[in-house]
């Protein structure tokens, strides 16, 4: 029975380094879901080839984590197999009431992980430890950005004959619209981060865009010449503005 809880130990502990290897990417600039992948995938030794992985691999304090993430997967792995082996191999050590230990204890720590108000609880706390302890700065661009609330940041391609290749950035004024232009990526595969407003868009760019998630949804889909649409979109986005205005003012804030 004891290799049975030593083995559930050992995954308690490897979800807990998981954990704390997601908030240390986080905390970096990732966001919080790609944050979680990379550090799984590089506890787990899965090793995926992607541009976030790419990411990771730059900046060198992502490489600082994800380097002792893999050195403690390794040393997990071999843990948990050494005590699954104990637990179950050898004569009358699978028995019922073992299985059902573990089991138990299994989807106790499922439920555990799964849990949003742990997750409440545990991610601020290694947070805190984590800047405290170590040279990590906390660049928490989710909610610097409010991208927990209705903003989104998103990619938009630009089709030949579609809203958005009308010409000039100035010219569409979309910071009219509440939506900021962030960069573009030429098709050439050139990024030019904050675009001035001559510049001209061209078919094959790919806009970055940052604003509320329904008017980015439809600029995406706006047809060319729908200037009806256009001027909806600067009414609501002023409307939206002044009631914000209001509502700070009720509140007494400046």
């Amino acid at each position: 029975m004891i290799s049975v809880v030593s083995l559930l130990l050992v995954l308690a502990l490897s979800m807990l380094v998981i954990r704390i290897g997601a908030v240390a990417f986080s905390m970096t600039g990732l966001s919080e879901e790609v944050a979680s992948f990379q550090a799984l995938s590089a506890f787990s030794g899965a090793g995926f080839t992607t541009e976030e992985a790419e990411a990771v691999l730059k900046d060198p304090a992502r490489r600082r984590v994800a380097t002792l993430l893999i050195r403690l997967g390794a040393v997990g792995m071999a843990s948990s197999i050494a005590t699954l082996l104990l637990s179950f191999v050898g004569a009358g050590a699978a028995t019922p009431e073992r299985l059902l230990v573990l089991g138990l204890g299994g989807l106790a720590l499922f439920a555990l992980a799964q849990s949003r108000a742990f997750s409440r609880i545990l991610t601020p706390l290694i947070g805190r430890v984590l800047a405290r302890y170590t040279t990590l700065e906390l660049r928490d661009y989710a909610d610097l950005l409010h991208l927990r609330d209705d903003y989104r940041i998103v990619e938009v391609d630009i089709r030949e004959h579609t809203w958005l290749a009308e010409g000039a950035i100035g010219e569409l004024d979309l910071p009219g619209e509440g939506v900021l232009i962030l960069g573009v990526v030429r098709g050439d595969g050139d990024y030019v981060g904050a675009p001035p407003p001559e510049l001209r868009l061209r078919p094959g760019d790919l806009l970055v865009l940052y604003g509320r998630n329904n008017r980015l949804h439809e600029l995406a889909r706006r047809a060319p010449g729908d200037h009806a649409t256009q001027r909806e979109a600067r009414a609501e986005h002023l409307r939206n503005y002044r009631e914000q205005t209001r509502q700070r003012d009720e509140k007494g804030e400046t």
